[in-house]
């Protein structure tokens, strides 16, 4: 039986509003060194001294290929980052941070380290070790669930 409920109890509202007012705090923090929410995560995402394949970015922050693909172009134009085919494998493309795109990143990571530290700051932490115990659990079942709509 289906029991009528407001969206503020459901558990993909509660994830949305949290997750969009993260992502809002973080651009809005990234304007004054012109970077978004996204940029900064493909940013932490690549490793500063040995680049990363462009192939293993998009899975790391769940975003589509297109949209990395996009989203490198861009940053590749900027000069904030590099590609280079990697030594051993040279089918594969490495991308890399320029020295503005290191300097890019470190704002970036300071920003997620700041924003943990106001979270730690003000909520215990066996409240956020069931936090993310819930968190993890609610990822295993979107993973290994077959939903099908009524």
């Amino acid at each position: 039986m289906f029991v009528s409920m407001k969206a503020s109890e459901t558990v993909c509202y509660n994830i949305k509003t949290a997750w969009h007012a993260i992502f809002r705090m973080y651009n809005a923090a990234g304007l004054k060194h012109d970077i978004t929410t996204s940029i900064g995560f493909v940013l932490l995402n690549i490793d500063a001294r040995e680049g990363t394949p462009a192939t293993k970015i998009a899975p790391l922050i769940g975003l589509e290929t297109r949209s990395l693909t996009r989203m490198l172009r861009s940053l590749e134009e900027q000069g904030v980052i590099y590609r280079q085919a990697d030594l051993n494998d040279r089918r594969m493309v490495r991308i890399f941070l320029t020295e503005e795109g290191k300097q890019k990143r470190e704002k970036a990571r300071l920003a997620v380290l700041n924003f943990n530290h106001l979270v730690k700051a003000r909520i215990p932490d066996e409240k956020l070790q069931i936090f993310f115990e819930v968190v993890r659990e609610i990822q295993t079942i979107t993973e290994n669930t077959k939903y099908e709509t009524a």
